[in-house]
Parts: structure tokens; C-alpha cells; sequence
């Protein structure tokens, strides 16, 4: 028989292949090498922290005493993953797109980002899971005990040591501190502990099924042989409780939701949506192998062992009894990684949890009277906490251990537990898919399950003969026989697991529903409503934060206590890319702090982020109540003044708008009394002129030379009235439609040179005109002389508002390939800027009258012989002068048609 001592070294050696393997992987994933790491096999075998030693060990030890009724505790699993497009697949989009750490910090982003309520749920976790360690570290205590019997009936019987289970407790809590810790930001996956647990996945399985092939061909002589053993078995009686199967099973299926450890690897860890798909048929595969040899291993052990032996230990034992000490040591490392694997994972969800929502805000509190952005190492702080939350987990799963005795069968151990786990459900579950449903509803609920729960069956199963506890169980609450855990206000006659499972369920989802329809849920909540609920037609988190006093140097320096320097140093430049600055400090954004926020979420969880920024967005410290009580009413407030300030935001946009119209409309109306008043002028002059001189012709006193000088006064006057009109003609049929284009071929360079000659005439001052004439060798193809006449405004309004001494116009031709674009550019003082908006409006005018040599209508015939020819003109600001640019297509004419 192998020895204590030898089995000793075969741990330890086996604990330094997993520390090698986590290490390996840890380093091949800080060389980027992720590629098999994030395999879904991978994902699917670090799913195998569900069979603890409860499956390997209690599994056999429950079908002895129970029959069939064992596999209801893989039904549940099965059916979950079965149907995982309902429920796993929006549970990992959800933490993918939150950045969920844990599940306290998912059911506190549902509700508002809660702390207070991330608190409640995490000393639910907390103390459900103790059982559930305790249970690991009573096996492993158990196995090693039953290599230190020296008899057979110590091997039945073995009695386990407290003091084993404690050096378990530490050298778990030592792996879970090197491995489960070295990551500050939950979502950085743990590659080195998923892939450690994936291969005593592989070992546990190969161990059970090695035992379960020795059961079969080497003790029951072949699977007809075993067939008949199971038919004379009590094992194979097929008694079906419906209420207890149906409790089981529910609340199974539960636990592989809402258990931490399983939250962590199926959610946190999770590397790949599509992974599920996998996982879907995988796991239940799993599940199915382990369980594949369980009834032979019970019925051969209780045939063959002495009576009164620990079924929870056949798997063990029966190797031994056969002097299969190499099937035996294999066995208990089978067990070993069943009993670490889970008590690894459930540290490190564990510690996240209390970190994130318990020690870290006390200890924010406390510093520098509260100001946690600028005071301590928040980095290092948090990886203390942790490895102290770790700790303290593991200790308090021992002291559970130590005060029980042990004295409980595994599966019942593990039983605690599940119900325990199971009261987070009804908010969870209504956290995703009920948009209505509240924080204070979730709150109800979870605290009256959870206190349900502990007096009807956790507390019982620390009462130890002659205790306090013993007694409340056995009478009651001082003799009140109404008030019986098992037996809670006269509801006799159920299992105490069924029992439990009623009450807490009933009345946790009975007030979670209740106080949700009969409250309303703050602006916060209704908006993670919408974003958990609607998770597939959302890609981002909320936009809630609104404009404060945020500095992004106090941002900074607070992101990288937490984030690290490099790590905060890349959010912070990459966020200034995007909003096109230079440097490393982008602007405090409403974008931006979402953004930072769910960077930090990733360290802190989702609560203590939000709380981190509010502080430095608000100007103001977080209090410890702040912290600790769910800063609820604050984020409420919060959210109603970035409603306030978005409306704000949206009326002063709009009275800006109405204030640029209005002042538009003043402009044209002065421009449009400008017109009226100077077109009457225009119009009455030259008839003025034209009537007086006829009347003095008409005398016919006037000497020959006089006759031709106001005979060509009034042919001139009557040419301006004639141009007049025909500018508001043209103008008219532009407006209408009505014009009819003639296409013609000409150089550039040609209709540039007709529109300088056109104006030389009138020029009563000399224009420099600078050209480039290679720019100007394009062909064009449009109506020409409409085209021209644009040239010949523009040139013609530099000639007469250029007021520089001595005036200049550069020509600048630019091409793209299918359009040209012309400047025009001079070099005098410009057009004002509160006219650059109406100038090619039908009445503007600039406000030195005495230039203007028309009625203002030049610039709005141009921007309609623009649009009528495919092309635009536009105003070019930027520039030292006045400035247009023309633009047109290459051939107009296609252009247009």
C-alpha cells in the first residue's frame, strides 16, 4: 500500500506540473501568444470546476444512499447548456459589453450600479460558498486519511484531520495568490489558472473513468456481470420523490448559473461568444463521462467493502482493497484537482468580489479624507485586497470545516451551497429580461431568501449535538414550535432541502416582483435596464455622464494608480487620437468618461468606477455611506442633472440656431429695403433723365451739338434701364427653371481672357491679375458664356470693392480628375464677416452703397448659373482677401444630365 508520506511527494510534484503549466501559459500570453489559449476546448474543460469532489468523491457516496437520484445534479447543468442560446449567450455578451468582473458587479451595473446592492450579494456568495469549500477540504482531508490507514476498517472509516484540511487551505491559498493575482484588471483573462484548470480537468476525468474500468473488468468481471450486480443492487431501486427531483434539478441548474466560481469561468473568462456553441454540446458530454461509471463504483463498493464503509471514499478505497496502489494515487489526484480546481476559481471570484465591493471603498474612504483619486497606490492596494480577500475566503470555508466536524455526507455539504447560490437567480434572471424590474425590488427579495435560507438550512447544518443550534432545530426558537427551521410555520413533512428551497424561493421571488411593480426605478437603473435587456441592439454602454469640472490630468493620475502607468498612459492617448488631438490629455467627454469608465470597471468592478469618476466629474469626495449604502440617490441625481444639462445643452444649440436665423433675416431685411429703396432709385433716374432730356429735345431750340449730347444721355440711360431689367429677368427665369443652356468646347485659359477683356473697359483704376497659364489647359465643355458672365461678376466686384492701393487678383486653377475648382483672391481687407452669409442673397449689398455700381443682384445670378451648370460657388474664408472659389465638373453638360 502506498505510503503518507510517498503520496506526499506525488502531490507536491503534481502541484509543481500545474504551477509549470500555469506559468507557461501565463508567459506565452504576455508574449501575445493566445491562439490555442482561447481554443473553446480549453473553454469548455475550464467549465469542469462544476464536478469538485463532490462529483468525484460524493457522486458514488450519493448513489449509495440515494440511488439514481445523483444524476439530477447533472440534469440541471445539462439542460442550461442545452439551451444556451436563451440564456448563457446573453449573460457573456452582457459581461463583454459591461465589463463585468464578477457577479455581484453584474447584478450592481443592472441596478444603477449599485454598491450597496454588489455588497449584499457578495456576503451571499460569500457565505454559500463556505459549505462548498469546506466540502473540498473535508475530501482532501478524507483521501489523505484513508493512505494513512493502517488497517482495513480505518480504510472503510477513515478520520479525517482538521489540521490536514488547514495546510490544504494554506498551500490552495498560496496557488490561487500567484496565479489568480497577477492581473489587476479581471478582464485581462487569467490564462495561466484556466489552463491549469482545463488539465486537471483531463486528469479527473481519465481518473474516474480508470477507476470505473477497474470496477467493471477487473472486480465485476465484465459489463453482463455488472448488469446483474446493479439488478441485485438496493442501488438500482428506482424511487423517484417528483418534488425533491424537480427541487433538484432547479436548483442544479441554478447553481451553474449563479455560483461564483462558474459566473467567473463561463462569463469572465470567457474569450469568445462563439465559444458557447461548443460548450453546449461538450460540456454535457463531460458531464455525462463523469458520471458514466458512478452506479458500478457504488454497487461494487457496497458489495465487496466491509458494511458501514464511506461511500463518498469507494472511488478511493476500492483500488486499494485490491492493491491498486498506482490506480489508488491516480484516483487522488483525480480528486485533488477536483477539490483544487474549484476552490481556486472560487478564490479568485471570490476575492474579486470582496475586493472590489468591501474592502476597496472602505479603504478609498480612509484616504486622504476620501479623496481616492490623488492619494495611495490604488494598484497596489488593490492586488493587497485581493490576495487578503483570498485568504480570508479560504479561512472562512476552514472555520466552516472545523465547526461542522464533518460530520455531513459530501453531497449534502454541496447541496448548502447550491440553494445558497440559487437566491441571486430572481434578480438576475429579472435583471435581464424585465426591463421593470427595480433595486429595491432585487434588494427585497435577495435579503429575505438569503435570511431564509440561512435559519432553515445553513445554520442547521452547524448544529452539533447539544448546541444552541441543535435545540432551535429540535423545539424551535424559545419552544416555538411554529418557528422550526424544518419546519417553518407548520409546513411539515418535506425534505429540509425541498423544505429550504420552497420558503426562500417563494418569498424572494414573491418581494422581488412585488416591491418592483410597486416602485419605479431611478433614470440609472431604467437605463442598464434597457442596455442588459436589449443587449443585442446595444453595442455600448449608456451615455450618462454629462459635462463637469473633470480635469484630464486628475483623470490620469487617478487611472493609472489603478491601471498602472503604460496601461493608462495608452487609454489616455488613443482617447486624444480619436478626437483628433495631439499629446496624451484628450478632452473630458461624456464619451470619454464612459469609455475610462469601463476601463476602470475592469480593476474595480462597475459601482466603485462609477463612484471614482463621479468624485473627480462632481468636485467632490465619495463618502464611505456613498460607497458602502449604493450611492444610489446620487446617481439618481447625477442622471436627472445630465438630463437637465443635455436639455439645457439642446435649447441654448437651439437658440443659437434661432439667433443666427434671426440675425439672417435682419440682414436681408435691411438688404431687402436697401434694394427697394436703391431699385426705385434705379429705375426712377434713368426715366427721370430720359423724360427730362426728351422734353428739352422736344423744344427743338437746341443747336445741333447740344441735340447729340442729350440724345446719347438718353440712349446711355435708357441702356442701364435696359441692363437693370434685364438682370431681374434673368434672375427671375434662373429662379424658374426656365433657362436653356448651349453647350460649347473652349479652353479655360480662353474664357478667363473674355472675362479680363470684358472688364478692362470699365476699370478705373489699374488690376493686377496674376495667373498660372498651365493650370489654366483644361477643355471645357459647358455654356460658355454662362460661365463667363460668372468670371466677369467676380472680376468686376474686385475692381469695384478692392480697396487695396494698388489692387491685385490671383487666378489659382486646381483639378482633381472630374472637377475644377477656380479661386479667386484679392488682396484687399474682404468682406465682412457678418455679410459672408448673405452676400449671394437676391438683396445683399455691402455697406459702402457709394461702390456699388448695381442693385445686388450680380452674386445671386452667379450661384444660380452655378447650380443650372452642375457646378457651386462659394465665399472661401481663411483668406487675407476677398475670395471665391467656382467649382464645376470637367464636362458640365453630362454633369448636369
Amino acid at each position: 500500500m502506498l505510503t503518507l508520506n510517498l503520496l506526499v511527494v506525488i502531490s507536491l510534484a503534481y502541484v509543481v506540473f500545474l504551477f509549470a503549466v500555469a506559468f507557461v501559459a501565463e508567459r506565452r500570453a504576455s508574449q501575445g501568444k493566445i491562439g490555442w489559449l482561447r481554443a473553446p476546448m480549453i473553454y469548455t474543460l475550464s467549465l469542469s470546476v462544476y464536478c469538485t469532489a463532490w462529483t468525484f468523491y460524493g457522486a458514488v457516496g450519493y448513489a449509495a444512499r440515494s440511488g439514481l437520484e445523483f444524476v439530477t445534479i447533472y440534469l440541471g447543468p445539462t439542460l442550461v447548456f442545452v439551451g444556451w442560446w436563451w440564456l448563457l449567450r446573453k449573460l457573456v455578451r452582457i459581461g463583454r459589453a459591461q465589463r463585468i468582473t464578477s457577479i455581484a458587479d453584474l447584478i450592481s451595473s443592472r441596478y444603477g450600479k449599485s454598491n450597496g446592492l454588489a455588497v449584499i450579494v457578495t456576503v451571499v456568495a460569500v457565505i454559500a460558498s463556505a459549505p462548498y469549500i469546506a466540502l473540498q477540504l473535508q475530501s482532501v482531508s478524507l483521501s489523505l486519511a484513508v493512505f494513512g490507514a493502517e488497517d482495513m476498517a480505518d480504510l472503510a472509516n477513515p478520520v479525517d484531520g482538521v489540521t490536514d484540511g488547514l495546510w490544504v487551505a494554506i498551500g490552495l491559498a498560496i496557488f490561487t495568490v500567484l496565479f489568480g493575482t497577477r492581473n489587476l484588471d479581471v478582464n485581462e483573462r487569467h490564462h495561466g489558472v484556466v489552463m491549469a484548470i482545463a488539465v486537471e480537468a483531463v486528469v479527473k476525468l481519465v481518473a474516474l473513468l480508470a477507476v470505473g474500468v477497474f470496477v467493471v473488468w477487473g472486480i465485476g468481471g465484465g459489463v453482463a456481470d455488472m448488469v446483474a450486480r446493479i439488478d441485485a443492487s438496493p442501488v438500482s431501486t428506482w424511487e423517484v420523490e417528483g418534488g425533491r427531483w424537480v427541487g433538484l434539478i432547479f436548483v442544479s441548474a441554478a447553481a451553474v448559473i449563479c455560483l461564483p466560481r462558474m459566473f467567473q469561468v463561463m462569463v469572465v473568462e470567457n474569450a469568445d461568444e462563439a465559444h458557447l456553441s461548443t460548450a453546449s454540446w461538450a460540456f454535457p458530454a463531460y458531464l455525462m463521462l463523469m458520471s458514466l461509471f458512478v452506479i458500478p463504483i457504488a454497487v461494487v463498493g457496497l458489495d465487496i467493502m466491509p458494511e458501514g464503509a464511506n461511500p463518498d471514499l469507494f472511488v478511493l478505497t476500492l483500488p486499494l482493497s485490491q492493491d491498486q496502489n498506482t490506480l489508488a494515487a491516480l484516483a487522488f489526484l483525480g480528486g485533488f484537482s477536483s477539490a483544487t480546481s474549484m476552490v481556486i476559481v472560487a478564490a479568485i471570484a471570490l476575492s474579486t468580489m470582496v475586493s472590489n465591493h468591501l474592502i476597496m471603498p472602505v479603504w478609498l474612504s480612509f484616504q486622504d479624507g476620501g479623496k481616492a483619486s490623488v492619494s495611495g497606490d490604488v494598484r497596489r492596494a488593490m492586488l493587497l485586497s485581493r490576495r487578503v480577500s483570498i485568504a480570508a475566503v479560504l479561512g472562512l470555508g476552514y472555520a466552516y470545516y472545523a465547526v461542522s466536524d464533518g460530520g455531513e455526507a459530501l453531497a449534502a455539504i454541496g447541496l448548502i451551497s447550491f440553494v445558497g447560490a440559487a437566491q441571486v437567480l430572481p434578480a438576475l434572471l429579472g435583471g435581464i429580461f424585465w426591463r421593470g424590474a427595480t433595486r429595491r425590488g432585487a434588494v427585497a427579495g435577495l435579503v429575505a431568501g438569503f435570511a431564509l435560507w440561512a435559519y432553515t438550512l445553513y445554520f442547521p447544518s452547524l448544529a452539533v449535538p447539544q448546541s444552541l443550534f441543535a435545540d432551535i432545530v429540535e423545539h424551535g426558537p424559545l419552544g416555538i414550535g411554529f418557528l422550526k427551521p424544518h419546519a417553518l410555520f407548520g409546513l411539515t413533512g418535506l425534505d429540509p432541502l425541498v423544505h429550504t428551497l420552497l420558503w426562500s424561493m417563494v418569498v424572494n421571488a414573491g418581494l422581488f416582483l412585488g416591491v418592483s411593480l410597486l416602485s419605479f426605478p431611478s433614470p440609472m437603473e431604467r437605463l442598464q435596464g434597457a442596455q442588459f435587456v436589449n443587449v443585442f441592439e446595444h453595442s455600448s454602454t449608456p451615455r450618462s455622464w454629462a459635462g463637469g469640472r473633470a480635469e484630464a490630468e486628475d483623470l490620469l493620475i487617478m487611472a493609472q494608480r489603478i491601471l498602472g502607468p503604460q496601461h493608462a498612459q495608452s487609454v489616455f492617448v488613443r482617447a486624444a487620437a480619436e478626437q483628433g488631438k495631439t499629446g496624451y490629455l484628450p478632452d473630458t467627454t461624456p464619451e470619454f468618461l464612459v469609455d475610462l469608465e469601463r476601463e476602470l470597471a475592469g480593476s474595480v468592478g462597475a459601482a466603485t468606477a462609477h463612484a471614482m469618476i463621479a468624485q473627480i466629474n462632481g468636485g467632490a469626495a465619495v463618502s464611505v455611506r456613498e460607497l458602502m449604502a449604493v450611492a444610489d440617490e446620487t446617481a439618481q441625481m447625477m442622471e436627472y442633472s445630465s438630463q437637465l444639462e443635455a436639455k439645457s445643452r439642446e435649447l441654448e444649440a437651439t437658440a443659437s440656431k434661432l439667433r443666427e436665423a434671426n440675425e439672417k433675416l435682419t440682414e436681408l431685411s435691411i438688404q431687402k429695403d436697401a434694394f427697394l429703396s436703391q431699385i426705385s432709385h434705379e429705375l426712377r433716374t434713368p426715366m427721370t433723365s430720359i423724360r427730362s432730356f426728351s422734353e428739352i429735345l422736344m423744344e427743338g431750340t437746341l443747336e445741333s451739338a447740344a441735340q447729340t449730347r442729350y440724345s446719347t444721355i438718353i440712349h446711355d440711360e435708357s441702356l442701364r434701364l435696359t441692363r437693370l431689367l434685364d438682370d431681374l429677368l434673368d434672375l427671375s427665369v434662373l429662379e424658374n427653371g426656365q433657362v436653356v443652356l448651349n453647350p460649347q468646347e473652349e479652353m479655360l485659359g480662353d474664357l478667363l481672357d473674355r472675362a479680363l477683356s470684358a472688364t478692362a473697359a470699365g476699370r478705373n483704376r489699374p488690376l493686377t491679375v496674376l495667373r498660372d497659364p498651365a493650370q489654366e489647359d483644361h477643355l471645357i465643355h459647358t455654356d460658355t458664356d454662362r460661365l463667363v458672365q460668372v468670371f466677369i461678376n467676380i472680376i468686376a466686384n474686385t475692381i469695384k470693392y478692392c480697396d487695396a492701393d494698388e489692387p491685385e487678383l490671383t487666378i489659382r486653377v486646381n483639378s482633381n480628375g472630374a472637377a475644377l475648382a477656380l479661386d479667386f483672391i484679392d488682396n484687399g481687407s474682404g468682406i465682412p464677416a457678418r455679410s459672408q452669409s448673405v452676400i449671394f442673397e437676391k438683396f445683399a449689398r455691402l455697406d459702402d452703397q457709394s461702390k456699388a455700381g448695381g442693385a445686388g443682384l450680380g452674386l445671386a445670378i452667379c450661384r444660380e448659373v452655378m447650380v443650372k451648370l452642375g457646378g457651386s460657388i462659394s465665399y472661401l474664408r481663411g483668406q487675407k482677401g476677398a475670395a471665391f472659389r467656382v467649382t464645376f465638373p470637367v464636362e458640365i453638360s453630362r454633369a448636369v444630365a
